[in-house]
Formats: C-alpha cells, sequence, structure tokens
C-alpha cells in the first residue's frame, strides 16, 4: 500500500525537536486508572513471563475483542506508552494483554538469556496461552520501538500460519533495521540515550554473570565502545546468535516483513532520534498489499503527545487502523 499521509497535527509546542518529543513523555507522563491482574506463564523452556491482563465483562452479544501490547526495550507494562493504550483500548471493548519480557517484570528469569529484539518464540507461546483459555473473535496487536519490531517479525515469519482470529498490528516508533538503529544509537546527539539502555543492560548482564559463572567475559565491558561491540560480546551469545551481524540479521523485522498476511501498520516519525529512514519501511509499503506506512514530520520516539488529549496521536491512530473493519 502507498505511505498514508499523516493527520497528526503535531506536539505542544514547546516540544520543538525530537528529544523533547522523546524524553518529556518518558519522564512526566502519567496514565491513572490502569489496574491490571498478573499472571505469571510458564514457558515450554521451564523459564517464564509475566503477563498483565485488562478485561472486560464478556456478555452474550458482544463478541470478545484482544489486543496484545508489547513494550520496548527495558520497558514493561508499567510504561506510559503501555499503560495509554491499554486504557484506550479498554475503553473501546477490548480485553488487553500486556506482557513483559523476560526480566522485565521486576524479576529477573531463570534461564541463561533474556529478551531481544528478534525473540518472537514467547509471544508466539502467550498467543496460543490466550486464545486456548479464553474465547477471542478478533486479536490485535500493538507493539513499540522493539515491541513493534517483535511483532512485525512474528506476523512476517508465521505468514498465513499465524492464528486466523489475529486480524491487524500497529507497529510504532520500531527499529525494523537494527544495523542502522545501532549506527545512530552511537552518534553523539543521542548518548543520552545510548547510556540510559547501556547502563539498564549492563546491570541484567552482571546478574546473569553472577548466576551463570563463566558463561559471560565481563571484561569485555571494558572494551565496549561502539553498542556494536555491546551486541558482539553480549547480544549476541546470551541470546543464541553467531555475532553482531547475525543477530541484525536475523531480528531485524525488515528482513521478514515480506511474509505479512494481515494488515500491519507502520507508525514512524521523521524526527526520531534513534531511527534511521530505513525502519519506516516506505519502499516496501509501496509494493506490499499488506504494509501500510505513515511517517508524520514530528513525533520523536514513541512521543507522538497531542494537544490538550490524554491520549498520544500513536494511540488513538492505532485504534483507529485496528477497527477500520
Amino acid at each position: 500500500m502507498p505511505v498514508i499521509s499523516s493527520s497528526y497535527s503535531g506536539p505542544p509546542r514547546y516540544l520543538y525537536n525530537g528529544h523533547l518529543q522523546t524524553v518529556v513523555p518518558s519522564m512526566f507522563r502519567k496514565v491513572p486508572g490502569v489496574a491490571y491482574e498478573r499472571e505469571r506463564l510458564t514457558l515450554s523452556d521451564g523459564d517464564f513471563i509475566d503477563i498483565d491482563w485488562l478485561e472486560q465483562r464478556p456478555t452474550t452479544n458482544t463478541p470478545r475483542k484482544l489486543v496484545i501490547l508489547t513494550h520496548g526495550l527495558e520497558g514493561d507494562s508499567g510504561r506510559h506508552y503501555i499503560k495509554g493504550t491499554a486504557k484506550l483500548f479498554a475503553q473501546h471493548g477490548y480485553d488487553v494483554l500486556a506482557w513483559n519480557c523476560r526480566s522485565c517484570s521486576g524479576e529477573m528469569n531463570k534461564a541463561f538469556r533474556l529478551y531481544n529484539h528478534g525473540e518472537i518464540g514467547d509471544i508466539g507461546e502467550l498467543i496460543r496461552h490466550a486464545l486456548r483459555t479464553k474465547a477471542y473473535e478478533k486479536v490485535v496487536m500493538v507493539g513499540y520501538s522493539m515491541g513493534g519490531n517483535i511483532t512485525l517479525k512474528y506476523l512476517g515469519v508465521h505468514g498465513r500460519e499465524a492464528p486466523e482470529v489475529i486480524r491487524g498490528a500497529v507497529a510504532i516508533s520500531s527499529p525494523c533495521d537494527l544495523m542502522a538503529s545501532a549506527k545512530l544509537l552511537d552518534q553523539p546527539a543521542n548518548k543520552l540515550y545510548r547510556n540510559r539502555f547501556m547502563k539498564k543492560l549492563l546491570t541484567k548482564i552482571q546478574q546473569k554473570a553472577d548466576l551463570f559463572p563463566g558463561k559471560l567475559d565481563m571484561q569485555k565491558v571494558a572494551d565496549v565502545v561502539l553498542w556494536r561491540d555491546f551486541d558482539n560480546f553480549f547480544s549476541a551469545p546470551l541470546n543464541g546468535y553467531r555475532d553482531a551481524d547475525d543477530f541484525y540479521e536475523q531480528a531485524s523485522a525488515i528482513n521478514f516483513m515480506p511474509g505479512i498476511t494481515r494488515p500491519v501498520l507502520v507508525l514512524n516519525a521523521q524526527n526520531d532520534p534513534i531511527l534511521s529512514p530505513e525502519c519506516a519501511a516506505t519502499d516496501l509499503a509501496r509494493a506490499h498489499p499488506m504494509i501500510f506506512a505513515e511517517t508524520p514530520r514530528t513525533g520523536g520516539h514513541v512521543g507522538f503527545l497531542a494537544y490538550r488529549d490524554p491520549h498520544t496521536y500513536a494511540e488513538r491512530r492505532a485504534l483507529a487502523f485496528l477497527e477500520r473493519e
């Protein structure tokens, strides 16, 4: 499908660049009134993920709908963008499944591995769990940043084999091309984001090294100069990839999106400070009947604040796209 002309009018005036549009909502936005019920799901390898539910009271005449929300790198189900999306979809009759990737729910996972941009086995297991335990007639998916990449890769890899009840997805601020995004993180202007991610991830890497002595060489921390170095020394071996190049190749959704068979919207701002133009997937959208790309001029990374609106443009756009049937 062609690239969609965006109707986003932009954030409040004081958020005049992509960095402010990214940082201000991340630090200051609060979403009240979201009270999840937590469930621990034991995975097939004996590890676990924690999933958070908002459920409607089903009636005999109302079809049950579910939205599956996937957070970004070092995020969780309590992040403002997940809670804002959960609240909006719940107001429109959806059950909400907001899941926490391994190690992201406040408790370290058991296995010698973490989560990563290319891991789609866990989301596959939680989808099967949701469909096995509850009766849904419509399932949609919304992913932010890394979560958008996971969502798009899942749908691309499984194609027509994905559960028929899944009707579509929206990926917001998604690094579909990981190599290009890793290079952007190393730019001086993005030092804030790089350092924040690196500090949190290295804390978890150290925890894994303590739990599994000898399996990670923590002396390599001193050799990390570029983000690619971190992926070579830690992301790749911890998650079963050969090296950083193999990780970028196998985890980037852009390499699997041609297999998508359900309508998806890729929503990336042009001024997103940590995403490259390749991540917008505009060329693929022009040639693929199921992929829609929207690239507003502003919005930042997982920002998209709207003037005098408790919900972001991204949240409302996701609902509108997934309700358009």
